[in-house]
């Protein structure tokens, strides 16, 4: 059975100013969504499956959806704030999404194959989607996540939130720290903590960006940890429950093991809105280097 892509796509945007899950950044309007179809496509993908906001289903369904429809099966899975586990409710006021972990959780009644996840907004590289497609199509139980150098995936324009990981010496997961204000320092980096303190880092270190190979059974460990995180955390309007967050503690309680897939493919985003004019220009240079058609889909 071919593998599902699951495309998180119901981050609020707030540092971006504005919905740039929909931002044009190809020649011919394509956005990096285009390019994560077009690269998952032809990586072995059959489905793509899409996590949204209830505030913006119809555009997406219209503008982006219905572009892919005639080339991969197709879903849209709402992440609805009142979707809580039994006996939990959401805060008076709470309007930010509950995070990555119960993005993905919501997709446990519409995948029950292989599948894969990543952000709407992250330009991944074909060489990651090839990886972890192998991955999954291996048959092997064991979870993967593709790597990143840290270096390679930061803002010029602000702080970015980095899963930082250890591996062991055969590239199994250990552990992953979600640092959430890590910027530049010359040819190094460094993360601000909420409470002022800075720790250096030499850029080089391995990154989760949310791109995880998963089998269905995800789902049950992502319903014990996601009620935890409530138990702590629920009435707290800002707290979100971040993936590599739940799956370092499902590491920690040896429940699963996670393979590190190295990729030296190029990552990029918009995170800020000064970060399109550099999205434009490499996905040109990568059409130039024929990576890419001019049309991507012609």
């Amino acid at each position: 059975m071919n593998p599902t892509l699951l495309i998180l796509a119901a981050g609020m945007g707030s540092r971006f100013g504005g919905l740039k899950q929909l931002e044009p950044i190809g020649p011919h309007g394509e956005t990096i969504l285009d390019y994560s179809i077009y690269d998952g496509l032809r990586a072995g993908f059959a489905r793509a499956v899409f996590i949204i906001r209830q505030e913006m289903e119809e555009p997406f369904r219209e503008k982006i959806a219905a572009r892919f429809q005639d080339r991969i099966v197709v879903d849209c899975v709402v992440q609805d704030l009142d979707k809580l586990p039994a006996g939990f409710v959401p805060p008076a006021g709470r309007t930010k999404p509950w995070g990555t972990a119960h993005a993905v959780l919501m997709a446990a009644n519409a995948i029950h194959e292989p599948f894969a996840v990543i952000n709407a907004d992250d330009f991944y590289g074909a060489g990651s989607y090839r990886l972890l497609a192998e991955h999954l199509l291996s048959g092997t139980q064991d979870y993967a996540m593709a790597g990143f150098i840290l270096r390679n995936t930061l803002s010029d324009f602000g702080a970015v939130a980095r899963g930082l990981c250890r591996v062991d010496k055969e590239n199994y997961l250990q552990g992953v720290v979600e640092l959430a204000r890590i910027e530049r320092d010359g040819r190094h980096a460094k993360n601000t903590s909420a409470e002022g303190r800075i720790a250096r880092l030499t850029g080089d270190e391995l990154v989760s960006m949310n791109m995880w190979a998963f089998t269905p059974r995800i789902f049950a460990d992502l319903q014990q940890e996601f009620e935890r995180f409530l138990q702590r955390h629920g009435s707290d309007l800002q707290a979100e429950c971040y993936l590599p967050n739940t799956i370092d503690a499902l590491i920690q309680g040896r429940k699963t093991q996670v393979k590190v897939l190295p990729t030296s493919d190029p990552w990029f985003g918009v995170t800020y809105r000064e970060d399109r004019a550099q999205v434009v220009d490499s996905i040109l240079r990568l059409i130039e280097s024929g990576a890419y058609p001019m049309r991507l889909w012609s």
